[in-house]
């Protein structure tokens, strides 16, 4: 497979994912090698409880391309997507979820979308999705919330699966959110705020086999409501 990306930073977030991450961080690697002319990959270990730490720090040890960011104690979903963003070097990043729901040799359906449409930003959006049907319908009222209050209108806010310049970060207001669900929204409306491209592609999705998801708990929901209109007061 030729080269299709110069550097690429690419990241998971984890949190008690000992059953699927070294064979998602083996399988992203493999792909690497094939795509990319430099690389790197980052474990966020979010204080996972099972030995997800120790087993990113093994795979780290065998490979200089990966290393290995632990929080301790557990920071939520948007720290850790924040230590990725900010921790990644290169001028392209990717990151996806480390529990194997998505196929990551889909980045070149990533990379080439960029490479066409010429977008600063690559968001999935789920062909169909592998989640119950409340999960369907409390994304479909969010993201209508969203449109409503920021103008911001794309097929899913959530996709877990995303491409970027790091020049985005880098221009973007500072990341708030931390513990709740906002932070791929916060991230999203920053960008289309501060004037970046973004254009989608729809990626496969399958199930969740570990079940660990807590993005549908009440108490999730309502920190990313008050998150949403805490935002939505600031940039008015």
């Amino acid at each position: 497979m030729a080269k299709v990306i110069d550097k690429l930073s690419v990241f998971f977030p984890a949190y008690n994912e000992e059953k699927c991450i070294k064979q998602t961080v083996e399988k992203a690697d493999k792909i690497l090698k094939e795509i990319a002319k430099d690389y790197e990959i980052i474990i966020i270990n979010d204080g996972s409880k099972d030995k997800t730490g120790e087993i990113s720090d093994g795979l780290a040890k065998k490979n200089k391309k990966i290393k290995v960011i632990h929080h301790n104690p557990n920071r939520g979903y948007g720290g850790a997507l924040k230590s990725g963003l900010y921790a990644a070097r290169y001028p392209w990043v990717a990151f996806t979820d480390s529990d194997g729901q998505f196929d990551f040799s889909e980045i070149t359906k990533l990379i080439d979308t960029q490479k066409r449409s010429k977008a600063d930003m690559v968001i999935g959006y789920y062909l169909k999705r592998a989640v119950p049907f409340y999960r369907k319908i409390n994304s479909f009222l969010w993201q209508q919330v969203v449109a409503f209050l920021f103008g911001l209108r794309v097929r899913d806010i959530d996709c877990g699966f995303k491409l970027f310049k790091k020049q985005v970060i880098e221009k973007i207001p500072s990341l708030e959110s931390e513990r709740g669900a906002f932070i791929t929204t916060e991230f999203l409306i920053k960008t289309k705020k501060s004037g970046f491209k973004i254009v989608e592609i729809g990626v496969s999705h399958f199930p969740d086999s570990a079940g660990g998801s807590t993005g549908a708990s009440l108490r999730v929901i309502i920190n990313s409501f008050i998150d949403l209109f805490k935002l939505w007061s600031k940039l008015r």
